[in-house]
């Protein structure tokens, strides 16, 4: 689909919708994993996945890093007519994810048992998170891959791969959970096999594909030794590793918390409202990622009235669909818990409060999650950078520490609501403070379209400059 077109709210959704799909089915086979874990593996085992999976997810991040920072950079040089230097800054950007991967996994396997201690692992759960841990360890370098092309086939004018290559992954991870965790009795070693395995095909199937001459925007070749232009996509997509990495932090500190006040089952608890929340949450992940590329085209190609448009349509997609997925969850709330807990009345009822209390953050996650987006397509990941440490790291980590010793455990699944209704009108606020700047936010001269400002094409004389 051609980037440099207008995009009405049809044209937007069908643009965005494969990348919206890859985002629901890759927390769908995750929760396959932790479906099997809990009923085939116990409370234990499934508390064990939970507490250590943070820290994994810390060392993944810098794939996010790459894959925000790289498809704006790389977007931006494309909507400026530069496709030969946008194919090798994206080369640039692979290599230098796919090293960084490799030496984080060598770290990550060594420093395992340490972190889980510090945790809170003992005993049986300390063994379980440190055998799981280690094995991930295995596909890390292709996990962070994963998450950067992700990000590129949206960039690439072919949202559709990353959708493909996420079904196939999620397929192969499904089947051998089967196979590995209920058939043959494998446990916590068998749905870590079953990641790995799932993780090898959605990062190195996507390496293949660009490494080969295809019909796209992007073709993965000799890179450009621009050590400047990879410091301004890292900063750019810090944002994204930012928004991971606090995640995680935040996570950890609900585990802490939850061992304090509740105990294990607290910590069971929260894996499944996290599981399952992850499959509403990826709805707005996958806008973001897949409109992101649109408008740092339309920055690049400096058309202001077009970049309205597509904020305008995004943020009415996003708070239409964040009300009907606060309905659906409570609806859903309680045969969901039981999937996951039904072998334990007193884990399943806990889940369930659990779930229905943190579902009502779902009407202002969404604008949270696309204002850190907007930023970062924009070129300004100080701001993006601040909104995600802001909403997880501020906000959350302070109502989580605060608000249980001010209402008890129940204000531990409160916390999100506090923080993400906050964090909502900052992005506000900012839009509207920010907004003149890049065009966001002006009087309107005409009807969107590519008719009102020209996109610039490779015969346009330009200097590469700094994303800001």
């Amino acid at each position: 689909m051609d980037m440099s077109r207008h995009f009405s709210v049809r044209a937007l959704l069908r643009f965005t919708l494969p990348s919206i799909s890859m985002m629901i089915f890759t927390s769908i086979y995750g929760i396959v994993d932790g479906l099997f874990v809990s009923n085939f593996a116990g409370k234990t085992a499934f508390a064990a996945v939970n507490l250590i999976m943070p820290f994994i997810m810390i060392l993944g991040t810098l794939g996010f890093m790459m894959g925000s920072g790289g498809s704006a950079l790389v977007s931006h040089t494309r909507g400026r007519g530069r496709g030969e230097l946008a194919d090798r800054y994206f080369s640039m950007i692979v290599y230098v994810t796919l090293g960084a991967g490799i030496a984080l996994a060598v770290v990550g396997a060594l420093v395992m048992r340490p972190v889980a201690q510090l945790l809170g692992a003992s005993g049986e759960m300390l063994e379980l998170s440190v055998l799981y841990g280690r094995i991930l360890m295995v596909s890390l370098p292709a996990f962070m891959l994963q998450y950067a092309f992700q990000a590129f086939a949206s960039t690439a004018g072919r949202p559709r791969l990353g959708l493909y290559v996420t079904l196939a992954a999620g397929l192969a991870n499904m089947s051998l959970d089967i196979l590995f965790v209920g058939v043959l009795g494998r446990g916590v070693a068998g749905a870590a096999w079953a990641t790995v395995v799932s993780e090898l095909v959605g990062g190195l199937v996507p390496l293949a594909w660009f490494a080969r001459p295809n019909p796209s925007f992007l073709r993965l070749g000799r890179p450009a030794g621009d050590p400047a232009a990879l410091g301004r996509a890292c900063v750019n997509g810090s944002s994204e590793m930012m928004a991971a990495i606090s995640i995680s932090v935040v996570s950890i500190i609900y585990n802490l918390q939850l061992l304090r006040f509740i105990g294990q089952d607290g910590v069971a608890a929260y894996g499944t409202v996290m599981y399952v929340s992850m499959i509403f949450t990826a709805i707005f992940e996958g806008f973001c990622m897949g409109s992101a590329p649109l408008m740092s085209f339309q920055h690049g190609a400096a058309n202001d009235v077009e970049k309205r448009s597509l904020m305008r349509r995004s943020l009415a997609i996003i708070t239409i669909t964040g009300a009907f997925m606060m309905v659906a969850s409570q609806l859903l709330a309680h045969p969901l818990a039981f999937i996951f807990a039904g072998y334990d009345t007193r884990l399943m009822q806990l889940t369930e409060t659990a779930f229905r209390i943190f579902s009502l953050s779902f009407l202002s996650v969404g604008v949270g999650m696309y204002g850190s987006s907007l930023f970062t397509a924009l070129g300004n990941g100080l701001v993006s950078a601040a909104l995600a440490a802001g909403r997880t790291l501020g906000l959350e980590v302070c109502s989580v520490l605060l608000l249980p010793t001010l209402i008890g455990p129940v204000g531990i699944w409160s916390s999100i609501i506090v923080a993400e209704t906050i964090a909502a009108l900052v992005v506000l606020v900012l839009i509207r403070t920010l907004g003149p700047r890049y065009g966001l936010v002006g009087r309107r001269s005409g009807q969107a379209g590519p008719q009102t400002a020209p996109v610039l094409t490779a015969a346009t004389p330009t200097t590469e400059p700094a994303l800001d």
